[in-house]
């Protein structure tokens, strides 16, 4: 099973973070022991002091298949949650600054929270609302009608170079508004379906 992320696929985002809006996919991964399920606590790291959240619509594939066809795309991610991409962003900026690879800011345990899964029939297929709520209080609200790279550019794309698999999870981009957490927050995504407004995951900074 292979965690596979989008970064950079809302423009607000991207200059929020003074990065550039790119021209194509911005592709990273995280490893299997950094998925966070079943509510768990999430423990801050010691290695940081600017932990970050990222909320994400993610995409579970539902068959194998490789260099996939703009034209099949839809068929390979019947299932759609919601997580949050976990960044440490002073490590991440302390990498970037000597242009080295950032996946220790990105990859580390419980980094890939992740909530329940649903078909993606029960939402709006081309403009899903999504939101994360921190001690209540909406902090990211997003709506993938609004991504640079729609889920069919993002499946065509990472099958070039990878073989998606049955399970492989794709984290598709983060809307503006990712800000720090502490110890004690308590995050809350949710996404809204075609008849209502449905919480997905819920995660508490231990």
């Amino acid at each position: 099973m292979k965690i596979i992320c989008i970064g950079r696929n809302y423009a607000d985002h991207a200059k929020e973070l003074n990065n550039p809006v790119p021209g194509s996919p911005v592709v990273f991964m995280k490893p299997p022991s950094a998925l966070l399920v079943n509510n768990k606590p999430f423990y801050y790291p010691e290695f940081t002091q600017d932990l970050h959240y990222e909320v994400e619509v993610v995409l579970k594939i539902g068959k194998n298949g490789r260099h996939v066809q703009p034209e099949f795309a839809a068929d390979y991610y019947p299932e759609i949650g919601l997580g949050i991409d976990f960044t440490a962003r002073d490590v991440q900026q302390r990498l970037k600054d000597k242009s080295h690879p950032w996946e220790i800011a990105k990859g580390f345990d419980g980094s890939a929270v992740i909530g329940d899964f649903l078909p993606i029939e029960q939402c709006n297929r081309g403009a899903i609302e999504f939101e994360l709520k921190k001690n209540g209080e909406t902090v990211q609200h997003g709506n993938t009608k609004d991504l640079l790279f729609s889920f069919d550019d993002i499946i065509v794309y990472v099958s070039k170079f990878f073989k998606l698999q049955m399970g492989d999870l794709i984290y598709t981009g983060t809307p503006a508004g990712v800000g720090p957490v502490q110890i004690g927050d308590k995050l809350e995504g949710f996404l809204h379906t075609k008849t209502e407004v449905k919480s997905m995951f819920h995660c508490e900074i231990k």
